[in-house]
């Protein structure tokens, strides 16, 4: 099919919460056979333009039109009914059913409910879509990773040959194996003539997948730009209205104290590790997926027992056995999954913030409502949370405030050692730029910082010193100044200490 042909215009898209304008004038184009990122900060507007495109929200202003005609869909089965399926970035799967039922659960009544011709087809679509080898049609939803919670809730979509697929976040939760196999998935889309939407945080896979960017700023529209006309700098500049020439905000301060020395730690994830870490030092922990980095964070954070070895906190042996013990020992830790780990997304930010420290706020074993909110309207001013107040749902902000909410609690406890597991996964640009500058003040405050990150460029730029694990060990050392991508590829695939 040819590109020239517009399978969906937005125009002039206005959409108000209230007195908030959550969009103003956005223009969207999407054209069959292409793929068209959507690019700009949390907050920017991408959410809630997706979930008028999905039929969730009405447009307060513009218009829709698909094939040359108007369209307006009252809720998401107009959308489908119109070709057009948009795939979230936090799937709803049914635990107790199987990957087959998932995939066709809207379905059932139509298709006609016979296991075995459910799983045959199943098996059929997902060879189709080279999606076979990571993910089995007869799979309870229960016993699903992440990655393949992801890849049922794209598969939702393609099953039913829409001609406009929006794509939301869809590598956040997905290895490297499995993010080759999406990419191929959507060259086939393409290919076949589907007109592709795609939101990232994630420049490589914009300028490796798209053909156009269009730019959204404030919940207004800045621009498009043909991928072959434009490049990094000048995204980030329409994304945020500035340079960000600094935007890793590292400065190597004093350092202290020993604050966390691990010697010969093991259990059934991680071997032999040693490490150290120093008051004011941002240690960098580097790796491929399954290397055994966010075990080796759990471990430290009292999730996952120590078998061999010790724990050394500021030169006392510690038994951390559960993360109340760590916690008593001055450690913080944000987990990779703040949303499934972390966040109680029903709570405000208040309750967020004071999680850790209530007998701080209490009086006998009462929680005093004032001095709660006192202490979040603290940390909402200090770390610049974009929040209306401090009873806002945390699961109503934006990706880069959740994990800056995060910060606030562990920040509470004044810790001595912060644990930081992909810090900015799934945030923007400004938001990474925000929470590195947090990092660099910390450091400079005396905390002891060890930052995971799958991002070499991100772990490169704050780090002092970087480990790099491999099969669940330390594969290598290098120092800022010896760290090079190239030196952390090699060590993170070393075949002598996988095997």
């Amino acid at each position: 099919m040819s590109q020239d042909v517009v399978a969906l215009r937005a125009t002039g898209i206005t959409k108000n919460f209230g007195p908030v304008r959550a969009l103003r004038g956005v223009e969207l184009e999407l054209r069959a056979g292409e793929v068209t990122a959507l690019m700009g900060e949390n907050g920017a507007g991408k959410s809630t333009l997706l979930k008028i495109l999905n039929g969730d929200y009405r447009p307060d202003g513009g218009e829709l039109i698909i094939d040359g005609k108007p369209v307006t869909f009252g809720d998401p089965a107009d959308a489908r009914a119109a070709g057009l399926r948009v795939i979230a970035q936090e799937p709803e799967i049914i635990g107790a059913v199987s990957v087959a039922e998932n995939i066709f659960v809207g379905d059932l009544g139509r298709v006609g409910y016979n296991r075995r011709a459910l799983l045959r087809r199943t098996r059929e679509e997902l060879k189709r879509w080279g999606l076979h080898r990571v993910i089995r049609a007869d799979a309870l939803g229960s016993e699903l990773s992440p990655a393949q919670r992801q890849i049922v809730e794209i598969m939702r979509a393609v099953v039913s040959r829409p001609r406009i697929i929006c794509f939301d976040e869809p590598t956040s939760s997905l290895g490297d194996e499995e993010v080759s196999l999406l990419f191929a998935l959507i060259r086939q889309l393409q290919a076949e003539g589907t007109a592709i939407a795609y939101v990232s945080h994630r420049m490589a896979e914009i300028f490796q997948l798209a053909d156009r960017i269009t730019v959204l700023r404030d919940g207004g529209y800045v621009g498009t730009e043909l991928v072959g006309e434009t490049d990094h700098d000048r995204l980030v500049r329409m994304m945020v209205g500035r340079d960000l020439s600094q935007f890793f905000h590292r400065e190597p301060a004093p350092l202290g104290e020993t604050v966390l020395e691990l010697r010969a730690v093991g259990n059934q994830f991680v071997d032999s590790i040693d490490l150290t870490v120093r008051a004011g030092e941002v240690v960098g922990v580097a790796g491929l997926v399954g290397a055994g980095r966010s075990e080796l964070m759990k471990t430290i954070a009292g999730d996952y027992p120590v078998t061999t070895g010790e724990i050394v906190i500021s030169g006392k042996v510690r038994r951390i056995r559960q993360p109340s013990d760590s916690i008593r020992a001055g450690i913080g830790f944000a987990p990779e999954e703040r949303k499934a780990e972390a966040l109680l997304l029903q709570r405000s930010v208040r309750d967020n913030a004071a999680l850790v420290v209530l007998r701080s706020v209490s009086r006998w074993i009462f929680v005093r409502p004032r001095a709660e909110r006192a202490l979040a309207q603290d940390y909402i001013t200090r770390l610049r949370i974009r929040t209306p107040s401090t009873e806002q749902l945390v699961g109503n902000l934006s990706g880069g405030n959740q994990q800056k909410v995060v910060l606030a609690r562990w920040l509470a406890t004044k810790p001595r050692l912060l644990l930081l597991d992909e810090p900015t996964r799934g945030i923007d640009v400004g938001a990474k730029s925000e929470i590195y500058a947090i990092i660099d003040e910390l450091a400079h405050q005396g905390v002891a910082v060890v930052v995971v990150s799958s991002e070499l460029p991100e772990v490169l730029g704050i780090s002092d010193r970087i480990y790099v694990m491999a099969g669940g060990r330390i594969s290598g050392e290098v120092t800022r100044a010896e760290a090079t991508e190239e030196r952390i590829l090699a060590l993170a695939m070393d075949d002598e200490v996988v095997a």
